[in-house]
C-alpha cells in the first residue's frame, strides 16, 4: 500500500457517518454541534434548526466550537461537501469527524421538521440558470428575426456553463451574488 493510500484510508476512517435517526437523538439530548456547510443563500431558505453556518467556500474550523461536551457533525445538500469539510477538520487536527449521512435531503425526506425560510431570495445556481436559460432563449429568437449574429451569445453562454462545469467556478454565479438582493442574506 502506498503512502497515499494509507492517509486515504487512515481519514476515511476517521470520517463516521451518522444516520437521521442518529442525529435526531443527538439534538434530543442536545448534545450535538451541528454545523451546516452549505453557502449562505441555501442555508437562509432551510436548515436543521440549531445549525451553525461555515460554509465549505471559505470553510474556517476557528468558527465551530470545540465544546468536549458536544459531537461535531456537519451537513450538507446531500453529504459531499460535508464530506470534504470533514476532511478540512481533520487537516486541522480532529482526530474524528462527523457528518449525516444523505445530508438535508434524507433528513427532510425522514419527515424531520425544518426551519423554512419562505422569504429568501432564490439559490444563486437557480438564478444562474434562469439568466443564462433567459440569454440563451433570446439570443436565439433575436438571431432568427433580428441577426443571425446574435447565435454568438448563445455559443459564448454555452461555453461559459461549459467552462463553469469543467472548473467548478462559476463567473455568473459570482456576478449575481454581488447584486444588492444576493447580499441581505
Amino acid at each position: 500500500m502506498t503512502t497515499s493510500q494509507n492517509q486515504t484510508s487512515v481519514s476515511e476512517n476517521q470520517i463516521k457517518l451518522i444516520d437521521v435517526d442518529q442525529l435526531k437523538q443527538l439534538i434530543d439530548r442536545e448534545s450535538v454541534e451541528l454545523v451546516d456547510v452549505r453557502e449562505a443563500d441555501e442555508y437562509a431558505s432551510e436548515r436543521i434548526d440549531g445549525a451553525i453556518l461555515v460554509p465549505l467556500s471559505n470553510f474556517d474550523h476557528r468558527q465551530i466550537s470545540h465544546n468536549p461536551d458536544k459531537q461535531v457533525v456537519l451537513y450538507c445538500r446531500s453529504g459531499n461537501r460535508s464530506h470534504r469539510a470533514a476532511e478540512k477538520l481533520l487537516d486541522a487536527g480532529y482526530a474524528e469527524v462527523t457528518h449525516l449521512k444523505g445530508g438535508i435531503m434524507a433528513w427532510r425526506s425522514q419527515g424531520m421538521s425544518i426551519k423554512a425560510n419562505k422569504n429568501a431570495p432564490i439559490s444563486i445556481m437557480r438564478q444562474v440558470q434562469i439568466t443564462a436559460g433567459s440569454l440563451v432563449f433570446f439570443g436565439t429568437i433575436l438571431s432568427a428575426v433580428v441577426s443571425p449574429w446574435f447565435m454568438l451569445l448563445t455559443g459564448f453562454v454555452g461555453a461559459g456553463l461549459m467552462f463553469a462545469g469543467i472548473s467548478n467556478t462559476c463567473a455568473m454565479a459570482g456576478l449575481l451574488s454581488k447584486l444588492p438582493y444576493n447580499q441581505r442574506r
